[in-house]
Order: C-alpha cells, then structure tokens, then sequence
C-alpha cells in the first residue's frame, strides 16, 4: 500500500456543494423511479397490495433505492455538521466522496438487494431520458474518482491507528455516554464475550446487574418514572458500543426497551406506575413474546387464545423464537382474546408476570412450558419455544385496561424497535471491522503485514465507509423519534442498511483472516454468526423494503 497525499485522492476543492448538486440528481432519478412504479401498482387512484405484491422485486429495489438516497443525504449532512463545528477532517472528507462515487455509480448501475438480486432503473421504472439526466457533471466526476483505488489505500491509512472518523455527535454528553459505555465494553465484555458464545452461556448476572446500576434499562424511560429521560439517540449510542462488545450485551436493552414503550404508550396509570419503575432499575427483566410457529411476520393469523372467565385469562398456544424467556420477571404477551374477530382487530396484549426461571427449571410458572431453541450465534440469552396450557394471568394484567388494541400498541413501539436494532447491528459492523483491521496489521506474509495488500486494505477502507453511512442514517432516524415526528420508514431504513452493512463487514473481515476465519478460536467467526441474525429478526430484510416501498408510494415523502 503506498503512501498517498490529500493532493492525490481529495476529489475537488467544492466537494460539499459537488454532492449537493450529485444529490439533487439522485433525487431527481428516485422521484422518476416512484413516479414509474406507480403506474403499475396502482389501481383505481390508489396502491393496490395484489399489484404491489406482483411487483415486489421492482418495489423492494425501489425501497433500497430510497435508503441509498437517504444515506447519501445524511452523509453529505454529517459532514456540513463537522465543517460547522471546524472538525472536518481529511479522512471525513475522503469518506463522504467514496460514498457519493459508490452509491451514485450502484443507484446508475444496479442495487444488490441480496447476493443473487440486482435491481437496476430500468426495473423500477425509470426510462433513458430520466437516466441520461442523471449523469450530470457533479455525478460523474463523483462517479469517476470518488471510489478510487488510490483513494481507498489513503482512508486505509489514515484508519490504521483505530480511529474511524469523527462521529459527528456534536453533543458532550453524548461523548461522555460513549466514553463510559466504551470502556466498561472493553473491561466487561470483549475479554469474555467469546467464551459465552463458545461455551452456548447465557450472559452473567454480574454483568446484567453492572448494566442495571449504568441505566441501560431505563434510558429512555421519563426521569418521573424512575429512568434517565434520555432520548433515542442517546438509546443509539449507548446500543451500538454494547453491541459492539457483543450483541448479546447490546440486545439486553432491547426486551426493556419494547416494554417501556408498550407500557408508557399503551399502558394505564396503574401499570405505569407499577412497572416503569421496576424495569428502569433492571428488578424486572422483560421478554417479548409475540412470534408464532406459523406466523412469522404475519401476526394477524395469530392464534394463541386468552379467554376470559370472570377477573382471569386462561392463556393456551405456542409461540417461538422468544429470546431470554427463562432468566426473565415478564412477559409482553400478545394473544387473542376475541376468537370471533379475526385479523388484528382481535389481538390484544399482556403483561405477564412470571418467575426468573434457572437451568435446571427454565420455566416454573403453572400452565407454562418450553423448550430451548440451539442457534448459531445470537447465544447470550438464548432462544425458547414456549407453550401455554390455559395458563391464569389476571384481568388487570391485560395492557391498557381495553381489548382488541395489541396490534395498534405494538405498532407504536416498531419506530424505536427498528432504530435500536440499526443500532445493534452498526455496533456489529464496527466489531467486524476492528477485528479486521487488528488482524490485517498484526498478520505477516510475504515479509509484511497483510494490510499493506490493496485488496485487504480497500475492504476495510470501505467498511469504515459504508459502517459511517449507517451510522449516519440511524443517527437521524433516533433524532426523528426525538423529535416527535413520525419516522417509521426512516427507521425502516436505518435497519435495512445498518443490516446489510453487519453482515458484510462481518463476512469481509472473515475473509482478511483467511482460513483462521474459520476456526472457532477467532472472535470474527462468532462475529459472522451474530450478523447474520440482523437481517431476520424485526423485520426480515425482504418485509422492510416491502413496508418501505408501500408506505412511500401511499403518500410519504
């Protein structure tokens, strides 16, 4: 790898304004692109689902398209930020022009929606002239020289030292949170993280109870209600560097998380009072437990029962896929209590209370059983089927007091799920990537480490990229919840690329170890095993860029 100069890889003096005016272009291009699309999914003035479902390859490469687009936006933003703030540095300012020169050159030439799935303009919609105008000047130079081979070995340099770009935070207490949890990660987790996963462990108590007195379960939670008040970006910041340690660690949260939201936005003043308090201190460890072993993501053909006889629901099905439900206090239970009401008019939710189960006892709770799920990675807190045989649960546990509102109090916390999962998986991605790189600098052949090769040096040169561009657009999604603004396909973006992104990291630094990758003994074999999880739980990648593409082409913009 040889050394370059700014003079060599910086693109133009006017690269802000340049990627300005290439966005413009790409907004010009994406707007052609829905504006095809709708002709064919369409009827009768509005989006028809049958000619949408027909029309899913086209739909979901417009959904990738519009992430694409919207990663490029936040980029180019983050960047204007660090100028601003007089921190704009030469390896931000290489990062936002290799960004620009890849992602314009894939919106021209083709998405890889999945290894085996490109979707070019033409298959959305978008016809020649519409393409033609989108190679403006800005575009192709960007295109030309903005992803360069010289400009990758420089960003390689200028990351060798395990700094990665500046974050853009522009908050002090925000650094201050991300200095804390960053070095409990290095203390706490990463010394430990990969004897958990090898030895299938469920994470120590001792390290539940650390996270407990640092408020990870009642970041968000109002100050009054016994949590830190913090916002989601501050949720980000703090999910991404556990994450980053192990995700087992980093969905901890999660579970609290969607109980919080559950209860503060759907709950009575009684369980409110009752329960928020409880799981901001970690006294309650909750578990959500909605899937289904024939539902998946259709939670309308949902068939666990709760029938009520007097002040009591007997509780009985199945559900799967449960993570942490032994070593937990309650249950986020989503049932159906009108049997006559099909679809999800008839869900309703339940906070459940149950005792902490132990190996030898997983699940101790009368008309409760269950049995332990063995995956790949994703160990630490172990997945369950779970059954239920008429199992009593108390009227008063029933969320909010009134039947039939599951499904709608769900959907209220899908925004904050999806952005802590983003979340998640960009504290993945930067795990992968640091693994990487430590091995690249370390690992000698050929009489010199393996990272001064073009080939290892650029993947990880474009890790940092592509793992800042995630970053970048979780980042706004959370500022958006903060906001109070609906951000439902913002969020869905930020996880549908924060996701992508994990899983390439994770398989590029796997290939920079070669065939030590492979061995169980390396931490980035576990490490490929979490990331793909990413792309499954919350919202399969396939059923993001379905909710995306509908709800853009039914009016958001």
């Amino acid at each position: 790898m040889d050394a370059s100069t700014p003079a060599d890889t910086l693109l133009i003096d006017d690269l802000q304004d340049a990627c300005g005016r290439a966005l413009g272009s790409a907004e010009d291009l994406l707007a052609n692109a829905r504006h095809g699309l709708l002709t064919r999914v369409t009827v009768n003035g509005r989006v028809d689902a049958a000619a949408l479902d027909a029309e899913q390859f086209a739909a979901h490469g417009f959904a990738w398209m519009t992430t694409y687009v919207e990663g490029l936006r936040q980029m180019l933003d983050w960047a204007r930020r660090l100028k601003d703030n007089g921190k704009l540095g030469e390896l931000e300012s290489l990062m936002l022009q290799t960004a620009y020169g890849e992602y314009l050159s894939q919106l021209a030439g083709g998405i890889a929606i999945s290894q085996v799935e490109v979707v070019r303009p033409g298959d959305i919609g978008v016809g020649d002239d519409a393409l033609h105008a989108f190679y403006s000047d800005d575009v192709n130079k960007l295109m030309k020289g903005g992803n360069t081979n010289a400009v990758r070995m420089r960003i390689a340099e200028l990351i060798e030292d395990g700094h990665f770009g500046d974050l853009g935070l522009d908050d002090e207490m925000l650094d201050m949170v991300r200095g804390q949890f960053h070095r409990f990660v290095e203390e706490q987790v990463i010394p430990h993280a990969h004897d958990w996963h090898l030895n299938d462990e469920l994470i120590p108590m001792s390290v539940v109870e650390q996270m407990c007195e640092l408020g990870v379960f009642g970041l968000t939670i109002p100050e009054e209600k016994g949590g830190l008040g913090m916002g989601k970006t501050a949720m980000c910041v703090v999910t991404e560097e556990l994450s980053r340690g192990y995700i087992g660690v980093g969905s901890l949260g999660t579970r609290s998380e969607i109980a919080a939201e559950l209860i503060r936005l759907g709950g009575t003043e009684e369980q409110k009072a009752e329960y928020l308090p409880k799981i901001a201190s970690g006294e309650i460890l909750p578990t959500a437990v909605f899937t289904e072993p024939n539902t998946g993501s259709d939670l309308a053909s949902l068939k666990t029962r709760a029938a009520r006889e007097g002040d009591t629901y007997h509780i009985t099905g199945n559900k799967t896929w449960i993570t942490h439900a032994a070593r937990t206090d309650m249950m986020t239970l989503l049932c159906r209590t009108n049997a006559d009401e099909p679809g999800y008019k008839g869900l309703s939710m339940m906070l459940v209370e149950k005792p902490r189960g132990s190996k030898d006892d997983p699940f101790p709770k009368d008309g409760m059983s269950g049995g332990e799920i063995e995956v790949l990675g994703y160990r630490g807190m172990k997945e369950y089927e779970l059954a239920f045989d008429k199992m009593e649960v108390p009227a008063a546990a029933l969320l909010g007091g009134s039947e039939g509102q599951g499904f709608k109090q769900l959907m209220a916390t899908f925004e904050s799920a999806r952005i802590q999962t983003a979340a998640r998986a960009v504290g993945v991605a930067q795990n992968a990537m640091e693994l990487g790189l430590k091995y690249a600098t370390e690992r000698i052949q050929f009489g010199k480490p393996i990272y001064k090769f073009p080939r290892v040096a650029g993947k990880i040169a474009w890790m940092a990229v592509e793992t800042m561009m995630a970053r970048q657009i979780s980042y706004f999604a959370a500022r958006e919840k903060d906001s109070d603004r609906r951000c439902d396909i913002e969020a869905g973006m930020a996880k549908l690329l924060a996701a992508r992104v994990a899983w390439s990291n994770a398989d590029n630094a796997l290939q920079v170890h070669g065939g030590n990758g492979y061995a169980l003994e390396y931490p980035i074999s576990r490490v490929l095993c979490d990331a793909r999880i990413l792309n499954i739980f919350e919202g399969a990648a396939e059923i993001q860029a379905h909710v995306i593409a509908r709800g853009l082409l039914s009016g958001r913009n």
